[in-house]
């Protein structure tokens, strides 16, 4: 594998990308919790405060299946090589619609998830093609 190709080193930008938009929301976290004066340990309170809070834990519930999906598919599907950076900037972009989203009204964060829903399952597809593929070329 050449770690310094293109699309790896795309890939590795995208997961920086989507750390950084954690660690984003982990500051809004921070800033709600000082300005509705919830303290820490507490996961509850003003409800400003738990909107800022579930939108960063439903984050770090999906960042365990988003990087591994687009790893997989960067580097297994190389038919399209830059289709999983491509997807993984969607999903970013989704990620950000859906925190904005459910900080103003939780009722409209619906859309933000779709986009990241729907660039998980792509990432799935075109990842389970690319294994099964280069399971079918290793026999």
């Amino acid at each position: 594998m050449d770690f310094v190709s293109p699309v790896i080193l795309t890939t590795a930008l995208v997961t920086i990308l989507a750390i950084v938009l954690y660690y984003f929301m982990g500051m809004k976290v921070g800033q709600a919790r000082v300005k509705c004066n919830v303290k820490a340990p507490a996961t509850t309170g003003a409800p400003e405060f738990e909107r800022a809070f579930r939108a960063q834990m439903n984050t770090l519930e999906h960042l365990p299946v988003f990087f591994p999906l687009m790893w997989l598919a960067a580097i297994y599907f190389f038919w399209l090589p830059w289709v999983a950076p491509a997807l993984g900037l969607v999903w970013i972009a989704g990620r950000a619609m859906y925190m904005d989203s459910y900080l103003k009204d939780p009722e409209k964060r619906g859309p933000g998830f779709g986009v990241c829903a729907a660039a998980e399952v792509l990432l799935l597809l075109i990842a389970l093609i690319g294994v099964i593929n280069a399971w079918i070329s290793a026999a």
